[in-house]
């Protein structure tokens, strides 16, 4: 599955469009990571609970979307983009979403 955040995949030909394609999951932070996190912004920096927290939905989500994508019979998928969305206090939805495409 090739994956872009272009409108098209040079070397390639779109030959059909099928529809967005999406994945999302939704993330709650821990207590224990909470507390690291503090103890972090005391003196600054990365926090890199958070980093790996963020990370892994995003590809998680994506990894969503490529099998909605298959499952539509897909082999690419164009203008690819996330979007994140608070839902609760210290819970977050992330969303991969792009346009389906079969290729030549």
């Amino acid at each position: 599955m090739i994956v872009s955040t272009t409108e098209n995949i040079i070397g390639h030909e779109i030959v059909e469009t099928l529809g967005v394609a999406r994945g999302n999951t939704i993330r709650a932070r821990h207590v224990g990571t909470d507390i690291i996190a503090g103890l972090r912004n005391l003196v600054g920096g990365e926090v890199t609970e958070y980093t790996k927290l963020m990370g892994e939905a995003r590809e998680q989500a994506m990894d969503r979307m490529i099998e909605n994508a298959r499952e539509m019979g897909a082999d690419g998928v164009v203008a690819m983009r996330f979007s994140t969305s608070m839902i609760t206090q210290g819970a977050a939805e992330i969303l991969a979403f792009g346009t389906a495409v079969r290729l030549k």
